[in-house]
């Protein structure tokens, strides 16, 4: 028995006929519909105008320059290059793919209403509406469920994936560390998914025609925390972090912080080295929370001249408050998803196909991850663009901070040498995974640069 009354109590014409017009049940929503449709337009609108006026569209005056990887990189090292990606894709596309196939599969069939009916105690035949209490409780198991059967489908693409890197050496990480840092993300994964299906399913109980415009203010409100706290609630779950010792760099690197105008609460060294080899820094946080992180890797590999283009890079994403602005971008994005999600969740034909009957529907949480993952993949294209631009724009100040483009080239070589960086992408690749310009883009850029600004322009590092 699925719910008090419901379509298992009824005899034959009359399960008939409630499957016939399961319009009706949605038909109140229609006013709302139209209402959350007016308004996802509007965000819609209001995030492509912020958008496109927040990115660096030209982060550099007068073109980056065209890239040639056979500038600067031997035969060898582009082959090495290529077979890399080339062993990657079959866990990124595989993972990709099996991701997508098993949440459609889970939201848009009524497997997914079995699966999930059978792993809670829908509703007892007197119960005409669950507590709040009972309620909350199945949305947990609903929430572990389907968040333990996406994790186990991606965990061996996750495998394949590490695998490759340890056969091209980018991993120094043993297996039980892999895996515990898998059930981490799991459960970090797990905190905020219950914490928004929750907020959500509140909303839905209190206000069941007008849940999208809580939902809207909710989820911007949550990526906003999120973002304030991951850097001191999640990030040291996966690293240690230890100041920068005192000493000739961490003062030059104050120094030049303080010289830019940038207000940094600290430099961090992460403990990067005991699962991978590849050099990076970033910044994170903002306000009280913003520090600039640098893995013991970069340390220990690059010269000091090196790391301080690094830190300069990150100081023009703190001076143009880069995470600041990506939170707001993000939650207006996820006010205009909820929006979306509103319009799927009282969708008739949707519902029907999940096999479930309203969103109020602990069992409708199979709809919702499989139309936020839909949503997630349209968008992440854009993203990347938009992350490629600001990411040059950094790029272009380390290069104002330092005028120094001959290190800048030597660091954006050994950078893309050591990560192993796809050097020629195809367009496919490089709109679906690359959040930041290739290798050879950003030597191109350095020269660019140069030439802008009279400065001696760096050679080819590979002579023909």
């Amino acid at each position: 028995m699925t719910e008090a009354g419901g379509l298992e109590d009824a005899g034959p014409p009359l399960r008939a006929e409630a499957e016939r017009r399961p319009a009706t049940r949605v038909g109140p929503h229609g006013a709302s519909r139209r209402t959350a449709a007016v308004a996802a337009g509007v965000l819609g609108a209001s995030l492509v105008v912020v958008m496109a006026v927040v990115t660096p569209w030209h982060p550099l005056a007068g073109g980056r320059g065209a890239p040639d990887p056979a500038l600067d990189f031997t035969r060898d090292q582009l082959a090495r290059s290529e077979s890399f990606s080339a062993a990657l894709n079959g866990p990124a596309y595989g993972g990709l793919v099996a991701g997508l196939v098993v949440v459609l599969v889970l939201g848009l069939t009524p497997w997914g209403a079995r699966l999930l009916g059978a792993a809670i105690r829908w509703r007892s035949p007197s119960e005409t509406r669950p507590r709040l209490w009972r309620h909350g409780l199945r949305l947990l198991a609903v929430a572990v469920v389907l968040s333990a059967l996406t994790q186990l489908v991606a965990l061996p693409f996750g495998a394949w994936s590490e695998s490759v890197l340890r056969r091209y050496g980018l991993s120094t990480q043993g297996w039980g560390s892999w895996l515990g840092d898998r059930l981490t993300g799991f459960g970090v994964s797990l905190v905020i998914w219950v914490v928004a299906l929750l907020g959500l399913h509140l909303l839905i109980r209190r206000f069941p025609r007008h849940w999208w415009a809580g939902a809207a203010v909710g989820g911007f409100l949550l990526v906003t925390a999120v973002s304030y706290a991951y850097p001191v609630v999640v990030e040291p779950l996966f690293n240690d972090f230890t100041s920068m010792p005192a000493g000739p760099l961490r003062t030059d690197l104050l120094r030049m912080a303080r010289a830019d105008g940038v207000p940094v609460r600290d430099v961090l060294v992460a403990d990067a080295s005991k699962r991978t080899t590849e050099l990076n820094a970033y910044v994170s946080g903002f306000g009280s929370t913003r520090r600039i992180v640098v893995y013991d890797t970069l340390l220990a590999s690059q010269s000091p001249q090196e790391v301080e283009l690094v830190v300069a890079h990150e100081l023009g994403h703190a001076k143009r408050n880069d995470v600041l602005t990506g939170t707001l971008v993000g939650g207006l994005g996820v006010a205009t998803g909820a929006c979306v999600l509103y319009l799927v969740m009282t969708s008739p034909r949707l519902l029907r196909r999940a096999g479930v009957r309203s969103a109020a529907d602990p069992r409708s949480t199979a709809l919702l991850l499989a139309a936020v993952t839909v949503l997630a993949q349209a968008a992440g294209p854009v993203q990347n663009l938009v992350s490629r631009h600001i990411e040059a724009r950094a790029d272009a100040h380390s290069l104002a901070l330092t005028r120094d483009p001959a290190t800048f080239i030597a660091m954006q070589r050994s950078l893309s040498l050591r990560n192993l960086d796809d050097l020629s992408p195809g367009p496919f690749a490089y709109a679906l995974w690359n959040t930041h310009p290739s290798g050879p883009e950003r030597i191109a850029m350095g020269r660019a640069w140069a030439r802008l600004h009279h400065v001696p322009v760096p050679p080819a590092s590979v002579r023909p």
